[in-house]
Formats: structure tokens, C-alpha cells, sequence
């Protein structure tokens, strides 16, 4: 088996794999939005547990910088 024919035996992989999303425009598109609320949910949560890691480095003089 050559480097080519494994490569191109991946790409036939995920191109079957992937090829159920294509079929299927519902699933789809509920996919993709709940991926982008996840990403959005996620970033928020972190931005709001950071708020807090700040205040608390803010609160503490003796920790290294």
C-alpha cells in the first residue's frame, strides 16, 4: 500500500462519513446552529469564569507576576 492510496482512502472515508450530512438539509442546518450555540455558550462561560480569575489575581498580592 503506497502513501497515495492511503490518503486517498481517508479522504473516501470521511467523504462517505460526511455525505449523510449532504442527504439530510434538517439535520443539517440543526447541526450547524446548535455547534454555533455551544461555541457561543462556551465562550461566555469562559469569559465569565475569566471576569472572576481577575478579580481574584486582582485580590492577591502575593502570587507571581
Amino acid at each position: 500500500m503506497t502513501l497515495t492510496e492511503f490518503f486517498w482512502g481517508i479522504g473516501d472515508g470521511l467523504t462517505f462519513l460526511l455525505s449523510i450530512l449532504d442527504e439530510n438539509v434538517g439535520f443539517t442546518a440543526f447541526f450547524n446552529t446548535f455547534l454555533i450555540l455551544l461555541g457561543f455558550f462556551g465562550m461566555f462561560y469562559w469569559l465569565r469564569h475569566q471576569i472572576k480569575y481577575n478579580k481574584q489575581a486582582e485580590n492577591n498580592p502575593n502570587q507571581l507576576k
